[in-house]
């Protein structure tokens, strides 16, 4: 590692206020952009109030990690999304200059830094994997968050309006259920259907079983058709 001296000090040096304090304003900064986009779907008044009062009983750190799983469930968030103009917009809020702004974004090597701590924050993508024949889940981590046990695996990527756990659609032993991807494969919906699969609004799932047909919501709750 570069010893830190007087000459490199402000291009090697993070100090740790700066840093949580910048943590903070880009964390507002996400929380807005979902509001945005939960707009931008249509989605209802109610809706982004619920958002926002699940996200103002959380710590820093837990929004942080809401944020990121909402993303990894509805990642046309991302769509046109610029981090630089996120991270401008946190240092614009934190600095109590127009020149030290300047400077601090004239900074590349910290702007970089900031750059990758943001991305390495909020996207955190899980990933479908294969073992022996079956399929599980990992979360960006590399940690098991659904046990490779199924025969199929779909998440649904949706548009939802609010910071649950979405259902995954899994098929065991021919059958199709829900579960939910939290490390203890809860299951939601059980396995006694011979279909489930997407729809494009409110209740998610559709569910066939022998000749009835139905929905499924996240609780799994079926209403036939």
């Amino acid at each position: 590692m570069e010893p830190i001296t007087f000459e490199n000090f402000e291009n090697t040096y993070i100090d740790p206020i700066e840093q949580e304090e910048i943590d903070k304003f880009v964390c507002k900064e996400m929380d807005r952009q979902i509001h945005r986009y939960i707009k931008a779907m249509h989605g209802t008044k109610g809706a982004m109030e619920r958002f926002i009062k699940r996200l103002d009983t959380m710590t820093l750190e837990e929004k942080k990690q809401a944020i990121a799983r909402y993303i990894d469930l509805n990642r046309k968030v991302l769509d046109g999304l610029d981090f630089k103009i996120v991270l401008a917009r946190a240092v614009a809020n934190y600095c109590d200059t127009f020149s030290y702004m300047l400077t601090l974004i004239n900074n590349k090597r910290k702007m970089v830094y900031y750059l990758h701590r943001i991305r390495d924050t909020y996207m955190q993508f899980h990933e479908v994997f294969e073992e022996n024949g079956k399929f599980g889940i990992r979360d960006h981590q590399g940690n098991i968050i659904v046990k490779p046990v199924y025969d199929f695996l779909r998440t649904p990527y949706i548009y939802v309006d609010d910071l649950i756990n979405v259902p995954i659609i899994a098929e065991k032993n021919g059958k199709m259920g829900l579960i939910l991807a939290d490390g203890n494969d809860t299951v939601v919906a059980d396995f006694v259907f011979d279909d489930i699969s997407l729809r494009d609004e409110p209740p998610y799932f559709e569910a066939q079983n022998g000749k009835m047909k139905g929905t499924l919501d996240f609780n799994g709750q079926f209403e036939e058709m």
